[in-house]
């Protein structure tokens, strides 16, 4: 039993010197920029050119010192039937690195967005009483701020003195039957705020009746009730206010980037802490038009019935919004993406250990993967594990990322959008921003370069978008459905 354990011991210890002396060694390599070694050895190799590789995208045609660092220039290397924008790695390198890669396929992206909500008050379902004359207050009916009320409920009596001297006019001229004087003192009734029930009770029973009793005009919430026995009130005071409980509203955050994919009329979920096996389902009445600059967040609104009541204001609510669109786009795993903050960028895997940077253009995420505007082809290999230590090596030796966009965008200004309108001379966008001019996104109609740009596109097609900035604004270049190949 001991020599097992000591074996075991000695076994570990071994494991752990040769981890160590491999992590040494790796260290090294990468202190040298060796992890990647070429296949030819240095002195017999042609010179391309030198380059620091603080800016591998700058060269220079001769050794020297950078006029960036104070360090020495270093040089491109021909390597033997290598393009100089691919990088070879080695077969063991790859074992050693365990690089995995992925193909790029085509497919539809889940469109259901999962973001968290709350309830809040149907801001169209608002009752406010005031008082229509001056008065005085005669009883409050013990009501307080929280009552959830039916319509009719008694809230509070006001004795308005102004009203009893009318009415008693009104009486003595009842009993003339004089049509024409009649009608007079009933419209000098109603313009001095008296209710029209209030006015045939006094007609009916002949007698004044200066006392008013407000009550709730629609069932709800109390909100407010702003009266206390004896005191004065004055004609326009409010003195309560009721918020109907018949529907509420549900406000869910989405981020900005999703506003595109999101319509109103689109159908959502929603389950409640409190009510989990009762999912509620109802649309989108609203995009709130404008965004949360802290969180970078819209609000998309949805109205729900509550006829039981039981849905209460200030509630959380997980919500499943179910976009509409759905169109099948080029998709890569999201662990393949390089993101420098200003560009995103995978490592194509070309064969027999070879490696060429690739910029892209990005769409919506879900499901760990990511849709492709530009810049990939269908059945292409991108890397999924190692990338980065080949990103790295790509700098150092001065190899730059391919850019799709770069030849037939030079120069413009390019956002994603879908087309709303469309004519032989301009295109109405709902478009997202436009990066390089901090232009928001919004809806908005842009004149056409020329009638050709929009064949073959109709209202609904997602588009990539390429304008130039002219004098009177943005002039539309370049509309290309998204998943085209440029």
């Amino acid at each position: 039993m001991k020599i097992s354990t000591f074996g075991f011991a000695v076994a570990v210890l071994t494991v752990g010197i040769g981890a160590a002396g491999g992590g040494y060694w790796l260290a090294q390599r990468q202190a040298k920029h060796e992890l990647l070694p070429s296949s030819a050895p240095t002195d017999e190799r042609k010179v391309l050119y030198w380059y620091d590789p603080m800016q591998p995208e700058q060269r220079f045609d001769k050794p020297g010192k950078s006029p960036f660092m104070d360090m020495e220039l270093v040089p491109k290397y021909a390597g033997s039937e290598q393009d100089p924008s691919v990088l070879s790695v080695p077969a063991q390198a790859v074992q050693n690195l365990g690089m995995r890669t992925s193909t790029v396929i085509r497919g539809v992206l889940p469109s259901d967005i999962e973001v968290v909500g709350s309830l809040a008050y149907n801001q169209r379902e608002v009752a406010n009483l005031q008082a229509r004359a001056g008065g005085f207050v005669e009883r409050v009916y013990g009501r307080a701020p929280g009552d959830v009320l039916p319509a009719g409920t008694p809230l509070v009596d006001l004795l308005i003195p102004e009203w009893s001297a009318a009415q008693l006019e009104f009486l003595a001229v009842l009993r003339t039957g004089d049509a024409r004087l009649i009608t007079a003192a009933q419209e000098r009734l109603r313009l001095l705020g008296m209710p029209q029930a209030l006015i045939e009770q006094v007609r009916r029973s002949g007698k004044p009746r200066a006392v008013q009793t407000l009550t709730t005009p629609i069932s709800g919430e109390l909100q407010a009730l702003q009266v206390r026995a004896g005191m004065t009130v004055e004609a326009g005071q409010d003195l309560a206010l009721i918020n109907g409980l018949s529907s509420v509203w549900l406000d869910a955050a989405i981020p900005e980037a999703m506003a595109g994919s999101i319509q109103v009329g689109d159908e959502i979920r929603a389950n409640l802490t409190a009510f989990p096996d009762r999912p509620l389902l109802g649309r989108v009445i609203a995009l709130l038009p404008s965004a949360d600059p802290q969180t970078r967040t819209l609000t998309v609104r949805s109205e729900l019935p509550n006829p039981a009541g039981k849905l209460r204001p200030g509630m959380f609510a997980a919500v499943r919004l179910n976009s509409a669109v759905e169109q099948s786009t080029l998709l890569v795993p999201s662990e393949a993406v390089i993101r420098t903050g200003k560009r995103a960028l995978v490592m194509l895997a070309e064969g027999d250990g070879r490696y060429r940077p690739q910029e892209i253009t990005l769409g919506r995420e879900a499901d760990g993967r990511l849709e492709v505007f530009s810049g990939l082809e269908e059945g292409q290999a991108v890397v999924t594990s190692g990338q980065f230590l080949i990103d790295s090596e790509a700098s150092l030796q001065g190899i730059l990322a391919g850019n799709a966009e770069q030849d037939s965008t030079d120069g413009l200004h390019v956002s994603h959008g879908v087309i709303r309108a469309l004519d032989g001379k301009q295109v109405t966008l709902e478009h997202g921003p436009f990066e390089s001019l901090n232009m928001p996104g919004m809806t908005m109609a842009f004149p056409l370069v020329s009638s050709e740009v929009a064949v073959g596109l109709k209202p609904g097609d997602h588009v990539r978008i390429a304008a130039r900035q002219t004098n009177s604004g943005l002039l539309i270049e370049q509309l290309r459905k998204e998943g085209d190949q440029p």
